[in-house]
């Protein structure tokens, strides 16, 4: 038995086929994770990019964060659990695909384009005084990668749907 047939033969699958509620449930909560994430990272990416200065990344970096990682967990757990229901025409979707290829890229690059490590990005800047403009540019540029990374898993999601 394949990896992706044992999947779909879980119990957790069998439920979400055999009713329609469940999935539904299911399918909101990982709109709501999706949300979250998005919810809380542009903001917080806006603020990166130097935009609303006043408000201070210390105080709202760690709530933020703390939101889009629950945002993450709930996308995450619940994509799997859809995932579940068809694994084998998800798959052949090659929205799906696609999906799953620009968060995979976009995931790796955002945290690559940071000058300090992604653990302390948020303390750090917060405390630390750059030098000159070149830390400020690829956080900014981090920035733009994550809300693209976010508005092209949307597109994906929504072209998935039709």
């Amino acid at each position: 038995m394949s990896p992706l047939d044992w999947l779909a033969a879980t119990a957790a699958a069998a439920a979400l086929r055999a009713s329609p509620t469940l999935y539904l449930i299911v399918n909101a909560t990982h709109i709501l994770g999706i949300g979250l994430i998005l919810g809380a990272i542009l903001p917080l990416d806006l603020r990166l990019m130097g935009f609303f200065r006043r408000t201070l990344l210390p105080v709202i970096g760690p709530f933020l964060v703390r939101a889009a990682a629950t945002g993450v967990i709930l996308a995450l757990s619940t994509g799997l659990a859809l995932f579940a229901v068809k694994p084998l025409e998800y798959l052949a979707n090659s929205a799906f695909v696609t999906k799953l290829a620009l968060l995979a890229a976009l995931a790796g690059s955002s945290s690559s384009s940071m000058p300090i490590p992604a653990s302390e990005r948020l303390y750090a800047v917060g405390r630390y005084r750059f030098p000159s403009a070149s830390p400020r540019c690829s956080l900014s540029s981090s920035g733009l990668a994550s809300c693209s990374r976010g508005a092209g898993s949307v597109f994906c999601k929504k072209n998935m749907l039709r």
